[in-house]
């Protein structure tokens, strides 16, 4: 078997690149507006109801529509994914290994394809739309690899006379509940991990990104998944999420998106349901409140460019975006004073023209977004940015909020736009205590050249994915596995070594001789 190695981004400065990407952009917009069904067992389903996705950028587009599914669909979902399951768990682990290579050298031709549909539905510019789907095929890749490695179980010890196995089995149907800002990577990785464990799976993306979902769940097909192994059933999480989550043959929840939505679903998990013969495992990456540390030993220009891509990118909607910079105060002013000349020179406006910076999902993340540059105007200066347009778009301009307390409500509360609040810190112990003062503990970043500090940092900063000397986003598949601490989840290391032990449970068998 090759070596897995992660999918190389595209290199837009090259005009061949360049060239391809806008071809797949008119692809794209041949098809906008069309309807997906939902995908129940081997029937496609449509429904009166509809779920409409916009193109952010343009609220005025519509990217397509998926039919929205019901209690009674939601159901006969389940029913097809149970039936599924009895085959499915016992197609051998290299076949559902191969499904998922097919689909990822499906998705590698069709790339631009994929990355361009995100460019339209979810308002990513280029760059971050090529990562979301080199991801996608990453998380196919890797965790078909793994599957390979861990088909045979764990060797165990055998006494004279006995044989021992210590096998791994799928646990049975499971709920994903994929989030809208890596359309593509996550929704795919969080099912395909369900998948090649040998689980079947009820898929209910994101409202505001169901289209590429639909897409992938055709991919899927055309790869060869079995009929009620991948069902496509889009809808309100109120209704169908709740539903589905409570259900007495729910055998996990793999879900990411917010803290609430999180705690909800872990509550509701946690309940035991009339029919129900176990306890749901629920698997969850939750929300984030990252820093940046700047110790005064650092390259200082580094420093800057981190913080600022990292907090703008994709316009700070990632879970991983760095929201607070804290600094310590001998390099405070330099530090702040360049990061705003750096934001004062990335460009905002329609991703499709390969803007640094889009637009936000939605009119609510846009009125969430400008209340807190609200709060921003109270609690510190705002130095840069500040403004938001939603006339066309969703279109909010990068802003830095500087001279922030540590435990004003910036410094505390996910965002989840492109805000970043700076604080300042005495000396490197108080940076750290600082960035350890939120209830969450996903992503962290240390810019320093004190390998004494980086020693402390890597002990006392309580992040799952910690960075030196670099921004603190952009985990890739088997290189930086990623999952959170604390109010950021289950500390699921998505793209790790055992994340897919956590959609199976062992089983120990003993045969004496």
């Amino acid at each position: 078997m090759i070596p897995y190695k992660h999918e190389p981004f595209t290199d837009f400065s090259k005009e061949e690149n360049k060239k391809a990407y806008e071809e797949a952009l008119q692809l794209v917009e041949g098809y906008l507006g069309q309807h997906y069904p939902l995908v129940i067992g081997n029937e496609k389903v449509t429904t009166n109801d509809k779920i409409v996705s916009y193109n952010p950028a343009d609220k005025q587009e519509v990217i397509g529509s998926v039919s929205k599914a019901s209690k009674e669909l939601a159901e006969k979902a389940m029913q097809a994914a149970v039936t599924a399951f009895e085959t499915w768990r016992k197609t051998k682990p290299e076949i559902r290994a191969d499904v998922l290579f097919k689909a990822s050298a499906i998705i590698r031709r069709r790339k631009h394809e994929f990355s361009a549909l995100l460019t339209k539905e979810a308002g990513k510019p280029w760059n971050e739309a090529d990562a979301d789907t080199a991801e996608a095929i990453d998380f196919l890749e890797f965790y078909a690899r793994q599957m390979l490695k861990i088909k045979d179980g764990v060797p165990v010890e055998s006494r004279p006379g006995e044989f021992n196995r210590y096998d791994y089995i799928p646990l049975g149907v499971g709920i994903i509940i994929s989030p809208w800002n890596f359309p593509f990577a996550i929704m795919a990785g969080t099912a395909v991990a369900a998948i090649v464990t040998g689980n079947t799976v009820l898929l209910k993306p994101a409202s505001t990104t169901p289209v590429v979902a639909a897409k992938f769940v055709e991919v899927m097909e055309e790869a060869g998944l079995p009929a009620g192994v991948l069902n496509f059933v889009p809808g309100s999480g109120a209704e169908v999420g709740d539903y589905l989550v409570d259900h007495p043959k729910t055998r996990f929840v793999s879900f990411t998106g917010s803290r609430d939505v999180g705690l909800r679903i872990f509550e509701r998990a946690s309940k035991l349901n009339d029919g129900q013969i176990w306890m749901k495992r629920v698997i969850a990456e939750m929300g984030g409140k990252d820093t940046i540390v700047v110790d005064k030993e650092a390259d200082l220009e580094l420093a800057a460019q981190s913080i600022v891509r990292s907090a703008f990118g994709f316009s700070g909607q990632k879970c991983s975006a760095c929201s607070r910079a804290v600094i310590v105060e001998d390099v405070y002013d330099e530090v702040l004073n360049r990061a705003v000349e750096l934001t004062k020179e990335l460009t905002v406006g329609n991703p499709v023209d390969n803007h640094f910076m889009g637009p936000v999902i939605d009119q609510a993340a846009f009125d969430k977004i400008m209340s807190y540059v609200e709060i921003g105007k109270e609690e510190g200066r705002i130095l840069a940015g500040g403004e938001g347009d939603s006339s066309k778009g969703y279109f909010v301009q990068p802003t830095i909020v500087a001279d922030v307390d540590p435990n004003a409500r910036l410094m505390q509360e996910e965002i989840f736009g492109p805000v970043v609040a700076f604080a300042k810190a005495r000396d490197f112990d108080h940076a750290l205590e600082i960035a350890n003062n939120t209830e969450y503990g996903l992503t962290g970043a240390v810019i320093t050249t004190n390998r004494a500090n980086i020693a402390k940092a890597r002990e006392d900063f309580h992040v799952g994915n910690l960075y030196f000397n670099r921004g603190c986003t952009g985990a890739i598949v088997g290189y930086q596995p990623f999952g959170g601490f604390n109010m950021s989840g289950t500390d699921s290391k998505a793209g790790g070594p055992d994340y897919l032990q956590l959609h199976m449970q062992a089983k120990t068998t003993s045969e004496m001789y």
